[in-house]
């Protein structure tokens, strides 16, 4: 299925390049001049769920406030969220609170601050990001892993996604969300080889982001997944400046899938 996004950065719905944000800015690909509101009362219209708002830094409270309440209960909410704020957002419309770096503490999960989380929330609440970037382990035979970034994606973690790690975090949280981010913004195509190990690991839904350039992604993404990840399309999609998608292709296509 495609789930729909808001990323907002310095108060404006913008598309960035994943891997490039930073204290000095971000490489940027798109824009908006329509508020967050509007993308969220775009996607309650055409009856699209489960999807997110990412606040990219500092600055973007009110705008992602006004999306909540623009669609009550039809979008999860990340960015600078923990223990302590998480009721909030959940009672400001967000049907679900996204957790990264609160989470880890010098490169590995804070297993109190964890289970602090789901005290509060409860883990039907809680979706854990676990975004991620390729990493070698091995140079000589070059072996390849995945490892969770935290930080805006600056920093590598400890924690490699795997089977074993998707299974032991399932058990605290509803969901995954896993940017692919050295494809993340690029437009040149999805990481197959991560999309086709999270359809084989996960044991509960995974949205899968980053790289998507064409409406075959959508077809891609569910075979290689298995049907059980679900995809994000930002800067290829025509409401976000891109040429490669169009947003209406993509409601389509989620409701063939449940008829």
């Amino acid at each position: 299925m495609f789930r729909p996004c808001i990323d907002l950065h310095e108060g404006k719905v913008k598309q960035i390049v994943g891997g490039t944000l930073s204290d000095a800015g971000a490489r940027t690909n798109f824009v908006s001049a329509q508020s967050a509101a509007w993308f969220a009362e775009l996607y309650r219209r055409d009856g699209l769920t489960g999807g997110h708002i990412i606040q990219l830094g500092s600055g973007n409270e009110a705008q992602a406030r006004t999306a909540l309440a623009a669609y009550p209960g039809g979008l999860h909410l990340g960015g600078g969220v923990n223990a302590s704020n998480a009721h909030d957002w959940l009672d400001a419309g967000a049907s679900h609170v996204i957790v990264t770096s609160w989470v880890f503490r010098e490169g590995r999960v804070d297993w109190s601050r964890l289970d602090e989380l789901v005290k509060t929330i409860g883990k039907g609440k809680l979706v854990l990001d676990l975004s991620c970037r390729k990493k070698i382990q091995s140079p000589k035979p070059k072996v390849q892993s995945y490892f969770v970034v935290t930080d805006r994606w600056q920093k590598f973690t400890e924690l490699e996604v795997n089977e074993e790690t998707l299974q032991k975090l399932s058990g605290y949280c509803a969901e995954f969300l896993i940017h692919a981010v050295d494809v993340e913004g690029l437009c040149r195509g999805i990481d197959c080889e991560l999309v086709t190990k999270l359809g084989q690991w996960t044991p509960i839904p995974t949205t899968y982001a980053g790289g998507a350039s064409a409406l075959a992604d959508l077809e891609t993404v569910t075979q290689l997944g298995g049907g059980k990840i679900d995809l994000t399309i930002g800067s290829a999609l025509d409401i976000f400046g891109g040429s490669g998608v169009k947003y209406a292709d993509c409601v389509k296509f989620n409701r063939a899938q449940t008829k």
